[in-house]
């Protein structure tokens, strides 16, 4: 260590006793900061003074008219270039634009053509030429300039357009304005339109269900059918059981007799036991037979007169027995077809609202569809349009020659389109025509049921059904007319599809009022009548059932009271016959006659207690079946006429109805299910995604606001990192470093390397070290004076100035020593390595340009280049500190030098000889020493 500091000392010695070479050192410490200096001042802030670059601006733009308003974009543009200072703006004329370009007068030149607003303002009318802008530069004048121009130029565009699309935006706004106020008014319909397809949806399943009961009651019509012709046939029985009622109401009028008859036999059993003693006191019968005659005569009398009215009752009996078992039999039929057929009378109501509702769906459908007939209709003239658009004049004959080739692939697609708006027509037709049938069907039924239950369905109702059919019938012939025309080849007009939308809609209209009508009144009723119809049949037929059962417990009471008189008269008789007998022979007849007596009284005790029992519920039957015939059997046998008239004329239209409702419940009710069914998921979906309100207010926001939006819909939002407020100062790393090299490279071409001894034997190492200790002084001087200038001189921006001081001492450092190490090693050569070695970390240390800018190569070196590190470092304590930034790149730096080292102690004695031997022969050409 001792001896490296000697020939330190010595060196700095000599050097303070030449003045010469003091000035020199002095010279190698100022020379590179001068170059720093120069370099860093000239680029200090160049884009604060481009105006002066000289670009011409002329225009030829004869302006443009736009709904009666002129104007002229390119005077607007000189107008608002007159303020610019950006640039150095020159306005002249087109001619001495261009050739002051191509002189060398002006950097560049924008030209304004003059149809420039006439293109602009071509999309208005379907014309979209972009205008252009003819900008010439000169790239012979400077490489940084024609940079510069070309942003002044996209400035002027970036400027044209903006204020073309913020008076584009503010224009279509302001239409989007009014289809908000129109947007507004329809707002509540699409509410109502969102509710009615909700609520329809919720409904399916019921309607689902009332579609599989029309199904059912299809299946079971043969049967209805069978059973119902049945019971019209009954009303030829009716007469019949008019006589049955009537035979009913005569027993009725004669049960007093009948009762009174039963009476006196009553009276009979309670004299019994006076004859019983008459019979004991025959003996007495002799004074007193004339008195035993007047009691015979008055029995008799009694007992004729109730075998009249028992007779009377019997002969009416066996006629009313036959009306009875007429009326029993219709009563059971009538019950049998109430069982069998009252689901059939329950579904009428619903058939016809079911009816009524498929019926408004084919007149709304019919709408959908010339909806989208015009929809298309529109797209198709928009494409064809479009090729077919008038040719400006600077479009060449040939363009417009060659339009209809381009126009074929749109033919062939409007004729497809053609076909399918005919299928489409056709099936409109079918289902228009059907619903026309359905009508007049529906509108019978109505009246049926009205016919059944006067006032169920008023006038106005059935005259509402009726006049749809008209609207129906005449869409669905315009419907056909339009499929045959379009078979034909001929397209649809506008005009026709809104006629025939009218008619749907007309069509679907007329039902809206009987719709909710029919629902609310009309069903109710027509379901309580039918039920109350129900009702009376069947208590009528049960009563009627029970009539024949009355009246032959009544015949069995007659019998026995007939058979009891009759027996009475013929003992009365045979007791008058032989009166006058007995008279002579009463002793000897005593105990015949009390037998006899015996054997009466047992007869009437045993018959009387079976006429008492069964009398009283007889009477009340027949009086109830007597009242039933007097009072409800007339209004039973109108109605029941009038369920048979309805039968006899309602089903054959029920029949077509049912076959019509059926079809539609096959054919047209799963696909209306499952279009609802689709439309209310879409409508779900477009409003999870879209909120009305939300467009309504983005339809009536602020035009100024959005058409200015619009214009510029993107805000930069700069934020700076490290700034640094000149260019000059973000310059000053890279040219720092540099100056650094170079004073490293002028060092070891003005200063030996090689000691002088004197004598003494010195290591190798300590003469390299030695000297490197020189070199390394006047590196650090250099790196002082070159960043003390750039902060105290130049006033360079740098936010750690300490840390710069230290990193630039640290840098030139690591730079004496490589190029120190390289003469020490390699001679004269080492030099030039040195001298290549700086030109290529200029291009590949990205202190200019980034070095992803750069070719391939100059990328694989940078890793590799000192100045990479070296730069890196300094712009740390320019722009501000980051710590792992900072160690990493003073770290990898440092490397180099060590590596350097390295290099000069185990190379520089095995190489000593070789370079001896080359510089001997450098110093033989007499040029190179």
């Amino acid at each position: 260590m001792t001896e490296i500091w000697q020939i330190y000392k010595r060196d700095w010695l000599r050097l303070f006793r030449i003045p010469v070479a003091m000035l020199l050192i002095a010279a190698l410490v100022v020379l590179p900061s001068v170059y720093d200096w120069v370099n860093v001042a000239a680029v200090w802030d160049p884009y604060s003074n481009t105006s002066g670059i000289k670009i011409a601006v002329a225009s030829l733009d004869e302006g443009a008219a736009v709904q009666g308003t002129s104007f002229n974009i390119g005077a607007e543009v000189l107008e608002s270039l007159r303020s610019n200072k950006t640039l150095g703006w020159r306005f002249t004329d087109a001619e001495s634009a261009v050739d002051g370009v191509r002189r060398g007068d002006y950097y560049a030149s924008i030209v304004i053509p003059a149809d420039f607003s006439e293109r602009m303002t071509g999309i208005l009318e379907g014309k979209l030429e972009k205008p252009e802008i003819e900008y010439t530069v000169n790239e012979k004048i400077n490489a940084i300039a024609p940079k510069i121009t070309a942003k002044g130029a996209s400035t002027i565009t970036t400027q044209i357009t903006e204020h073309f699309t913020e008076t584009i935006s503010s224009t279509v706004l302001t239409a989007l304005r009014g289809i908000d106020e129109e947007f507004q008014s329809e707002l509540p319909a699409i509410r109502r339109v969102e509710a009615g397809l909700f609520k329809l949806e919720a409904e399916l399943p019921e309607i689902e269900q009332a579609g599989r009961l029309v199904l059912k009651l299809q299946e079971n019509w043969p049967e209805i059918s069978s059973s119902a012709e049945r019971i019209a046939g009954l009303t030829s029985r009716l007469p019949e059981v008019e006589q049955a009622g009537k035979a009913v109401e005569q027993i009725d009028e004669y049960w007093p007799q009948i009762t009174a008859a039963a009476g006196h036999l009553e009276e009979l059993q309670q004299k019994l036991p006076q004859i019983e003693r008459a019979a004991l006191l025959v003996s007495e019968l002799d004074s007193n037979f004339s008195k035993v005659d007047g009691v015979l005569d008055r029995a008799s009398a009694r007992l004729e007169e109730a075998a009249a009215t028992v007779e009377t009752a019997a002969k009416v009996l066996p006629q009313q027995d036959r009306i009875a078992a007429a009326g029993s039999s219709f009563g059971l039929a009538l019950q049998q077809f109430l069982a069998g057929n009252g689901t059939a009378f329950a579904a009428v109501p619903g058939v016809l609202q079911q009816n009524l509702y498929l019926l408004q769906q084919a007149g709304d459908a019919a709408v959908q569809l010339t909806a989208q007939l015009r929809q298309s209709a529109a797209r198709s003239s928009e494409e064809l349009r479009q090729p077919a658009a008038q040719p400006s004049e600077g479009l060449h004959q040939s363009t417009v020659q060659r339009a209809p080739k381009q126009l074929h692939p749109l033919a062939v697609q409007q004729q497809l389109a053609q076909q399918s708006a005919a299928r489409q027509l056709q099936l409109a037709s079918a289902r228009l025509a059907a619903a026309s049938e359905g009508l007049a069907h529906t509108a019978q039924l109505l009246g049926a049921v009205n016919t059944l239950a006067p006032g169920t369905a008023g006038a106005s109702d059935l005259r509402a059904v009726e006049a749809a059919r008209k609207p129906y019938a005449a869409a669905a012939a315009q419907a056909a007319a339009m499929a045959e025309a379009a078979l034909a080849g001929a397209q649809p007009t506008d005009a026709e599809l809104v006629q025939l939308s009218t008619a749907a809609g007309q069509a679907s209209a007329a039902l809206d009022g009987v719709i909710p009508r029919y629902n609310a009144e009309i069903l109710p009723a027509a379901e309580q009548v039918l039920q109350q119809l129900s009702a009376d049949a069947g208590n009528a037929a049960a009563a009627l059932q029970h009539i024949p059962q009355r009246l032959a417990a009544l015949d069995t009471i007659l019998e026995e009271a007939g058979t009891a008189i009759q027996y009475g008269q013929s003992g009365l008789a045979a007791l008058r016959q032989d009166l006058p007998a007995i008279r002579g022979e009463v002793h000897n007849a005593a105990g015949g006659v009390t037998e006899k007596m015996a054997a009466f009284s047992n007869l009437v005790t045993n018959v009387l207690p079976r006429i008492k029992e069964g009398l009283p519920g007889a009477g009340e039957e027949i009086h109830e079946a007597a009242e039933f015939a007097r009072t409800g059997l007339p209004a039973a046998e109108v109605k029941f006429r009038k369920a048979a008239d309805f039968i006899t004329a309602g089903l054959p239209r029920a029949d077509k109805g049912v076959e019509h409702a059926a079809e539609l419940v096959r054919s047209d009710l799963p696909a209306l299910m499952a279009a609802v069914r689709k439309a209310a998921a879409t409508l779900r979906d477009i409003k999870e995604e879209v909120d009305l309100e939300e467009i309504a207010q983005l339809l009536g926001g602020d035009i100024q606001s959005q058409s200015d939006f619009l214009a510029n819909p993107v805000v930069l939002k700069q934020q700076t990192l490290y700034p640094i407020p000149n260019y000059g100062s973000a310059m000053t790393p890279f040219y720092v470093v540099l100056s650094l090299w170079v004073g490293g490279t002028l060092l070891i071409s003005l200063l030996r390397t090689a000691v002088d001894t004197g004598g003494i034997r010195y290591h190798g190492y300590q003469l390299y070290f030695g000297r490197l200790l020189t070199f390394l002084t006047v590196g650090i001087l250099q790196a002082l004076v070159a960043v003390l200038g750039n902060i105290f001189l130049l006033g360079c921006y740098v936010a750690d100035p300490v840390w710069f001081v230290l990193f630039a001492v640290l840098i030139s450092v690591v730079f004496v020593t490589i190029v120190f190490t390289l003469v020490s090693v390699f001679g004269s050569i080492g030099k030039g390595i040195a001298i290549v070695f700086m030109v290529l970390q200029f291009s590949s240390s990205g202190g200019t340009f980034p070095i992803s800018t750069t070719g391939h190569f100059f990328q694989v070196l940078n890793p590799f280049m000192p100045f990479t590190y070296a730069i890196s470092l300094l712009r740390e304590a320019v722009g501000g500190l980051l710590p792992e930034v900072a160690v990493r790149d003073a770290l990898l730096l440092a490397s180099f030098g060590v590596l350097a080292l390295l290099l000069g102690l185990t190379l520089q004695k095995p190489l000593q000889g070789f370079i001896r031997k080359a510089a001997g022969q450098a110093e033989e050409s007499k040029l190179i020493s």
